[in-house]
């Protein structure tokens, strides 16, 4: 059962949780629509599209981005507040004790972990999708369009190659086919064009078709050929953000079709199905730093604990980029990458913890 305190405590996170959110985004909002104003009028943007397929998506995307900046933030400002008025001693007074005092910082955290997961995990992907197409077309387009020396395997022992792919008109250049039983190649088929058509319906192009058998080698020509390759283009022409508009059940199948492929880039898909499970203990453990950093009444006011918050807030998004990167460098597991950040200032928040006051 919750008390009056319990409430009182937990209406006092979360609105400051929203007060901060709606404070910083709003900065935000303004930052983004000054810099990105000239490419708004130079390319012609309606204003609807403008407001409802940028700045309605591009706000859940940042307020979840930072949520875990935000938690660390409400819980020093609103604690040390409570410190500042003397609040935390009357209450540990009573005979309250620490622990006791965290159950409803941990009831707001879970709120926030909960919200924050089903967003990132189901509500803004498909929001990404909108703000992204709208970003392509009328800020700056970073939609992979072409690749060239592409190798998937597109089942066990069935090897493709594109010299290079353009997917403005759908056309490979140079392809070939290899299929192996064991380590033996049965045929190679090499084409001078190939084109995506439907699904995974295409068309070869000037292919010949080598088949070999113990004891010979059959040849097969022809000018065009309809075939079925159970590949598409999105398969292997990927993009930066493509993993911001995957909800996690899509992205853990992608991750594992991608490696069924052979395709070696995947890390920061990895990392990123990773990170949204990560998010959720991360709103644990800097609730538990926050509140056991600023509980304690000092000279000062809450300035000097602000600004500790905002340091440790820095650091930890710090580490976040630096693991991160050497996940995306093949020196880390994208696993460890994205909870090393979350060991780190769980042995911080320990520490913190049993030096709390009681």
């Amino acid at each position: 059962m919750l008390t009056i305190l319990d409430k009182y405590i937990i209406k006092k996170f979360l609105g400051t949780y929203v007060f901060s959110i709606i404070l910083i985004i709003s900065i935000a909002v303004v930052f983004d629509i000054n810099e990105q104003l000239d490419k708004f009028l130079r390319n012609d943007a309606p204003l609807s599209a403008i407001i409802f397929d940028y700045y309605k998506n591009f706000i859940p995307y940042y307020v979840n981005l930072f949520s875990a900046l935000f938690v660390f933030i409400s819980v020093i400002f609103f604690t040390s507040k409570l410190a500042d008025n003397s609040e935390i001693i009357a209450m540990l007074s009573t005979g309250m004790s620490f622990k006791r005092l965290m159950k409803p910082y941990m009831i707001s955290a879970a709120m926030i972990a909960i919200l924050s997961f089903l967003l990132t995990s189901f509500i803004i992907p498909p929001a990404n999708k909108t703000r992204i197409a709208f970003q392509n077309k009328y800020i700056r387009n970073k939609e992979v369009t072409s690749a060239n020396r592409i190798q998937v395997q597109i089942e066990p022992g069935v090897i493709a190659y594109f010299n290079s792919f353009n997917n403005k008109d759908k056309m490979g250049y140079y392809f070939s086919l290899d299929q192996f039983d064991g380590k033996a190649l049965v045929s190679r088929l090499t084409a001078t064009r190939i084109r995506h058509d439907s699904l995974y319906h295409w068309t070869i192009f000037d292919y010949s078709i080598r088949t070999f058998t113990e004891s010979r080698e059959y040849i097969t020509t022809g000018s065009q050929k309809d075939t079925t390759l159970t590949i598409v283009p999105s398969d292997f022409l990927i993009s930066a953000n493509d993993f911001e508009q995957m909800t996690s059940p899509e992205l853990y199948k992608h991750i594992q079709r991608q490696k069924d492929r052979g395709i070696g880039n995947v890390q920061s898909f990895e990392i990123e199905f990773h990170k949204r499970f990560a998010s959720i203990a991360s709103a644990f453990i800097l609730t538990i730093i926050g509140a056991a950093l600023s509980s304690r009444k000092i000279k000062g006011g809450m300035g000097l604990n602000i600004g500790i918050g905002l340091l440790l807030s820095v650091s930890y998004i710090l580490f976040m980029t630096i693991s991160s990167t050497f996940a995306v460098s093949g020196l880390m597991s994208p696993f460890i990458a994205a909870w090393v950040p979350n060991i780190i200032f769980a042995a911080i928040a320990a520490y913190l913890y049993r030096r709390a006051p009681n």
